[in-house]
């Protein structure tokens, strides 16, 4: 009896492990995630930092005597760090990086435009659709991973978006997903005095563009939000790097480039310093898209030269479109995140439609249960 008992243990072991093996595996790193985004953000600022051309430009630049006392340093390296301490002296060193491609490290986006709405829906969704083609104000079809979460018990009402810019309620389709999303406009309902006065102030001060609001005012409320409500899976959108490039304002751009890295430590600090996200939490950050270099002038922009013929046809006098625009970088820091540092690809890109899968990997679900259709995990940032 006692020899039948073990072998029926045996067996069921034998049986659990076979199984285990065949089984999708799952990070379950980390019980929370932010993804944050900074708008075009170009990644020869990142590694490189001020670019001397532009910032004595006098098209482009009215403060050049500010921007080379504050930012500019005898190498790349320095000049890097100075513009964006917080990434490189705290994600870079602690974390994962990818999108140097001047040495040899390269991040792309996967979709065919080069311009936000695409680069924000295969960020958010892992799936590429090409008839998100515009950047209008048209519901997103694909299903983003705050949805996705959403109608898991675990997760429902534990996901929350912040951005800058108007189109971001469409990008997360709020009329089907019923998402929490607080973009471009001031909160309806302040949730407490410093929420009340940061919706007068919004009210109070000049939206500078037309679409997209002051970044401090998005920061305040994720910051606002994340302490109180506590969700799971945050997506901040800062966006005024993007704006002031394209009004050709490169000394407005690479202050607000410096300003938005101190918000990116103000969020870590927050997250480090908060019970139920302290060493439980993953931070990762990336771009939309890229812009171009050379000519000169065309650091202002970003277009694929497919998308000449249809929405960026105000950019078709570059026959190729806006070269080096798909060009992206990625980052993490946290809990299952590898201690890399930069990660080399050589000549295959790491795609930005793989950010979501990555994202689902560390909060321990399997993409393939909930979009098989997503981009595949970066293994290379994970442990």
């Amino acid at each position: 009896l006692c020899i039948a008992r073990l072998y029926s243990s045996m067996k069921n072991v034998l049986v659990l492990s076979i199984f285990l093996s065949f089984s999708p595996s799952a990070v379950f790193a980390a019980d929370n995630a932010v993804l944050i985004t900074l708008d075009g953000l170009r990644w020869q600022e990142v590694f490189s930092g001020l670019d001397r051309e532009l910032a004595v430009h006098e098209e482009f630049s009215e403060q050049t005597k500010l921007l080379l006392e504050r930012f500019w340093r005898d190498t790349p390296q320095e000049r890097a760090e100075t513009l964006l301490p917080f990434l490189h002296n705290t994600v870079f060193r602690e974390g994962s990086f990818v999108g140097d491609r001047d040495a040899g490290s390269c991040a792309e986006v996967t979709n065919d435009w080069y311009f936000s709405y695409p680069g924000y829906s295969e960020i958010l969704t892992g799936v590429v659709n090409d008839s998100i083609d515009s950047n209008g104000k048209n519901p997103n079809p694909e299903q983003t991973i705050l949805e996705l979460l959403d109608s898991k018990a675990e997760f429902a009402g534990k996901t929350a978006a912040f951005a800058s810019w108007d189109v971001f309620p469409f990008v997360f389709n709020v009329e089907r997903s019923g998402l929490y999303v607080n973009a471009f406009h001031p909160e309806v309902n302040p949730a407490d005095e410093f929420e009340e006065i940061l919706t007068q102030l919004h009210k109070d001060i000049p939206t500078p563009w037309a679409s997209v609001r002051n970044d401090a005012f998005t920061h305040h409320y994720a910051l606002s939000y994340l302490l109180r409500e506590k969700p799971r899976l945050t997506f901040i959108g800062y966006g005024e790097t993007d704006d002031f490039a394209h009004n050709g304002k490169y000394d407005d751009y690479i202050l607000s480039a410096h300003r938005t890295d101190r918000f990116i430590e103000e969020v870590w600090g927050t997250i480090q310093a908060t019970d139920g996200y302290r060493d439980n939490t993953v931070l990762f950050v990336s771009v939309d898209h890229g812009r171009g270099e050379d000519p000169i002038e065309t650091w202002q922009h970003h277009a694929s030269k497919r998308s000449l013929s249809g929405y960026m046809r105000s950019l078709a006098q570059y026959e190729d479109g806006i070269v080096g625009s798909e060009a992206v970088w990625m980052a993490a820091i946290g809990p299952g995140i590898s201690e890399k540092g930069l990660i080399m690809t050589g000549s295959q890109c790491i795609g930005s439609n793989r950010i979501a899968a990555t994202l689902l990997e560390l909060l321990g679900e399997d993409y393939r249960q909930i979009n098989p259709n997503m981009g595949s995990p970066i293994t290379e940032f994970l442990q």
